[in-house]
C-alpha cells in the first residue's frame, strides 16, 4: 500500500515538471522563432614544431621600402644639388624625384 502512495507521488511528480517544462517565459510568445544554434567551436591549430636534426632556414630579406615621403625629398634634395642644380631646378626636380 505504502509503494502504491510512493509510486502516485512520483507520477504526479513527473507529470508536474513535464508541464513546467511547456510554459513560455514571461514576454514570450509561442510564435517566436526559435533560438539561434550555437557558433561553430573555433578552429584550432597546432603550430609546427621544429625538427632537432633539421638544417636552420635562412632568414628572408626583404628588399628596403619606398621610405618617407620626408626621406625621399631629402634625398632628391641632395641629388639635385651634387648635379650642380639652381634653387629653383633642384625644387622641381625634387617633386619629380620624390613622387616617383
Amino acid at each position: 500500500m505504502v509503494t502504491l502512495y510512493v509510486g502516485a507521488v512520483i507520477v504526479a511528480l513527473v507529470v508536474l515538471n513535464a508541464g513546467q517544462a511547456q510554459m513560455l517565459p514571461p514576454g514570450a510568445s509561442q510564435f517566436s522563432p526559435p533560438p539561434p544554434p550555437p557558433l561553430p567551436p573555433p578552429k584550432i591549430e597546432v603550430p609546427v614544431v621544429p625538427q632537432m636534426d633539421a638544417p636552420p632556414s635562412q632568414p628572408t630579406v626583404l628588399p628596403p621600402g619606398r621610405g618617407s615621403f620626408g626621406d625621399r625629398i631629402n634625398s632628391c634634395l641632395d641629388e639635385g644639388a651634387a648635379a650642380g642644380l639652381g634653387p629653383d631646378e633642384r625644387t622641381a626636380y625634387s617633386r619629380s624625384c620624390a613622387n616617383q
